[in-house]
């Protein structure tokens, strides 16, 4: 670019014979520049595209394991209680006392789709607003979410690339259904910069969530426990970039869900999950499966995770450290509190 600058300058001063050569060789300069302009933008998208896949490193206390097989259960809270018969499950209860439809959900949209009537709205309205209260109660500031989100905030929170599968894709306006609140949560501050005095920011949400659950199919099929449409409460907190810090915000976010399933007496346990079984931005999580009769076993109703600056680097979240210096990437924790699942 510079030899062509300065060529062009000179065509001013260049004899009248010469002209041509150097007008030749300004062609074949612009050609190739050009060219190289080219590669470098496809160089450039092959080399993001590379980089938005490189994991996050679990921390040294994540437990080995090649898949969910390798998670640890750190502690038991609550015994289930003893029936004594066969407890009915609870498509049966629910559809007995009028309170769900799973036939004519799936006849309207498909397998996996249901509806909820009379009662089951009040409770499930309940145990969210319950949830949110609790976090309010908290010192969090709750939020109304967009459910519908772009690409860059799907990749900034690292559920794109790989995630694709499992969202719902608007393509006429390249938008995405949030499969968790998180995902505009954590977008919040999106190429921002905050001043560290302004930290903690503590975020909660409650929305509707969206998930094909491709590649589930044959597994959980029965009842409403992996379903494509739900309502969850989730919490995030952004802080420092300090290790000590993120830990302890982890700890509590951990321990906020943990008050809920024990304000509701129902028996849980916790899970340290394994390095094969975390998301690709997490550097630690631990699950909490909640006690559900009629699967006579736990299942997963919340989890928690905490990601370092892996997603507000490519959210390019910053922000500006005490006494000025250069803006630092923060550091994010978040859970979902309570999401619907079987009970």
């Amino acid at each position: 670019m510079a030899k062509q600058n300065r060529r062009s300058k000179e065509i001013g001063k260049t004899p009248a014979d010469l002209r041509a050569s150097v007008l030749e060789e300004l062609r074949l300069l612009k050609e190739k520049i050009k060219n190289l302009e080219v590669t470098e933008k496809e160089l450039g998208s092959d080399i993001r595209a590379r980089c938005l896949r490189i994991p996050q490193i679990p921390a040294a206390t994540v437990p080995d394991g090649p898949d969910e097989s390798g998670n640890v259960e750190i502690r038991r809270e609550g015994s289930p209680t003893q029936l004594g018969f066969a407890p009915k499950d609870h498509v049966a209860l629910m559809t007995r006392l009028g309170m769900l439809d799973v036939e004519r959900g799936a006849r309207l949209s498909g397998s996996r789709n249901y509806f909820l009537k009379s009662d089951a709205i009040l409770l499930e309205i309940a145990v969210m607003r319950f949830a949110l209260d609790h976090m309010i109660a908290r010192g969090f500031t709750p939020f109304g979410v967009p459910l519908l989100v772009r690409r860059e905030a799907m990749e900034g929170t690292a559920y794109f690339p790989g995630g694709e599968e499992q969202a719902y894709a608007c393509k006429n306006d390249d938008l995405y259904l949030i499969g968790t609140s998180e995902v505009p949560l954590t977008s919040y501050h999106m190429e921002e910069i905050l001043e560290e005095d302004d930290l903690p920011k503590k975020y909660v949400a409650w929305s509707s969530c969206f998930r094909r659950e491709a590649g589930t199919y044959g597994k959980d099929t029965h009842g409403i426990y992996r379903v494509h449409q739900s309502q969850k409460v989730e919490q995030v907190v952004v802080c420092r970039a300090d290790e000590e810090e993120s830990k302890q915000w982890h700890a509590k976010i951990l321990e906020n869900s943990e008050m809920l399933l024990r304000a509701l007496g129902i028996p849980y346990r916790v899970l340290h999950i394994c390095t094969g079984d975390l998301g690709m931005a997490q550097v630690e999580k631990f699950d909490l499966e909640a006690w559900m009769p009629s699967r006579n076993g736990y299942g997963e109703t919340h989890s928690a995770s905490r990601f370092h600056d892996y997603q507000s680097r490519r959210l390019d979240m910053r922000y500006r450290p005490k006494g000025a210096g250069r803006p630092v990437s923060a550091t994010r924790s978040t859970i979902r509190s309570w999401r619907r699942r079987e009970s």
